[in-house]
């Protein structure tokens, strides 16, 4: 059953995401930065580009979505002066670029045209629930442990991987291709997922994810990272890390320090989810990707 940012809140697991392996995209030569031409621009994702959880909520977008104001793609298009149409919807997957996600919220491919100049896209997360049965699952596991051991890992192995490879990864490329058909003349960006946890050991108090689990997570956002800029890459589209600049502002750290709230003590009412901070973080890195 399709969860809303909302029923995650209620959960204290909506969304989190991340992990590893890859698809490695072929080695290229750096190229300078897309030049993004002045127009409109249309914001495309789930939560973590919704800025699900950050108050004020948008006014304009259904409430369901848990759609900040304060998102980046609001934030955007505050700093550039660019008209914004922006249709994020926190739990929305790569099903809802082609269909309603509630009723009277059209299909997120509908917003763009051949007029769109800018184009962002952060999708992938939700796809098979991964988010949401990823942490729901390693939370439960390590509380059966009291946080020893990697008792997630143990139980569940390879099988997110697996399906990130599998289902995610030719969801994501198609959703970017199909993107791009409908806006043709559009710079067309495709930000990642920021790290949810830290390297190692973790904080089992605010994150009850066992120990020895946390890489195991951390793998698997990774993954999920690496099929996302294959997928931003084969389509010629533009994409933006987001791994690297979250070091150290993970969901562990200090409320003044991380980017990602955490799963017990969030001061977001959506958990696992990118903060205010977190939210200019994503405005910042995509600007100076493209130059806006």
């Amino acid at each position: 059953m399709r969860r809303s940012a909302l029923g995650f809140a209620a959960l204290a697991s909506a969304a989190a995401a991340t992990l590893a392996l890859g698809l490695a995209a072929p080695a290229q030569a750096a190229k300078p930065a897309p030049q993004v031409p002045a127009g409109p621009y249309v914001a495309l994702g789930d939560s973590f580009s919704a800025g699900s959880g950050v108050l004020p909520l948008s006014a304009t977008a259904n409430p369901l979505c848990a759609q900040s104001a304060v998102n980046y793609p609001h934030l955007i298009a505050q700093r550039t002066g660019r008209t914004l149409k922006d249709v994020t919807c926190g739990g929305a997957d790569t099903g809802d670029f082609y269909a309603a996600q509630y009723p009277g919220t059209p299909a997120q491919l509908s917003a763009l045209s051949s007029e769109a100049r800018l184009v962002t896209i952060g999708i992938g997360g939700n796809d098979s629930s991964l988010f949401s049965s990823l942490i729901q699952n390693c939370i439960t596991a390590g509380l059966s442990t009291l946080g020893t051991g990697s008792p997630c890992k143990n139980k569940y192995g390879t099988s997110f991987e697996t399906t990130v490879l599998t289902k995610t990864y030719p969801a994501v490329k198609k959703a970017i291709a199909d993107a791009k058909a409908r806006a043709p003349r559009a710079t067309i960006v495709v930000p990642g997922y920021p790290q949810v946890l830290p390297p190692t050991r973790g904080c089992y108090v605010a994150m009850p994810i066992a120990s020895g689990d946390v890489p195991y997570v951390n793998g698997i956002e990774q993954t999920l990272n690496a099929v996302v800029k294959q997928a931003a890459l084969e389509n010629g589209a533009t994409f933006v890390d987001m791994w690297a600049p979250s070091a150290g502002r993970d969901a562990c750290q200090l409320p003044w320090v991380r980017w990602v709230e955490p799963a017990v003590g969030s001061l977001n009412f959506v958990p696992i989810h990118p903060n205010a901070a977190g939210e200019r973080a994503y405005a910042d890195q995509i600007m100076a990707k493209v130059n806006l």
